[in-house]
């Protein structure tokens, strides 16, 4: 299988609706909150080369996108997406490690941060170099905080005046680290316990 991951461009504007429905139907069979984007605004990072796509033979298999924030002092992956024909290939793995080194030579100065739900974004995270960090160490950036209000945990965050939620915050500061940065010990049953707690304490009646 021939598996081509490029950085976008108007020629991939014909994939932005099934990507947006992949991400929607992913969401809603693992049951976590998501923010929802139009074909509209993939089409708007695809023309700003802000994003990169999986192929195989024309068909789409994967994507993520670039945000950045604060004029370029912090960057975020976001929409990461596998379609469901070409999972357990390890694709997520090699589109998040793409656009991380893609977004690090585009944004030299920026940190990179991302908020998840997901185990396996973490673990990948993890083995990049990020770190996990509490809320208060990201992006101040209102419009980022914004883009969570159609999470279905979006109230959570509200409630907690966007300083914690169900998602973990995890950050890759490049001034901070050597040009291989060493691995963060990534402990599955520990992060699964912490999610439990997490659910338990916000999610009760």
């Amino acid at each position: 299988m021939n598996i081509s991951i490029l950085v976008t461009d108007e020629n991939h504007y014909k994939y932005a609706q099934e990507i947006c429905d992949t991400i929607e139907l992913s969401a809603l069979l693992r049951g976590t909150g998501i923010a929802k984007r139009t074909p509209e605004y993939i089409q708007k990072k695809m023309e700003s080369s802000d994003a990169v796509i999986a192929l195989v033979d024309g068909k789409f298999a994967g994507f993520c996108y670039i945000e950045s924030w604060e004029h370029g002092k912090f960057v975020a992956h976001s929409g990461l997406i596998v379609h469901p024909d070409f999972r357990n290939l390890g694709l997520a793995k090699k589109i998040k490690s793409f656009v991380f080194d893609y977004s690090l030579k585009k944004y030299p100065e920026a940190k990179v941060f991302g908020i998840t739900t997901g185990l396996a974004v973490m673990k990948i995270n993890s083995e990049l170099g990020y770190k996990p960090v509490p809320f208060s160490e990201l992006t101040t950036d209102p419009s980022f905080w914004k883009g969570c209000q159609t999470c279905t945990n979006y109230e959570i965050l509200k409630s907690k005046d966007n300083k914690m939620c169900l998602c973990t915050g995890m950050l890759y500061d490049p001034k901070e680290k050597p040009k291989n940065p060493p691995k963060h010990p990534f402990n599955v049953r520990i992060w699964n316990r912490l999610k439990k707690i997490k659910q338990a304490l916000f999610l009760e009646d």
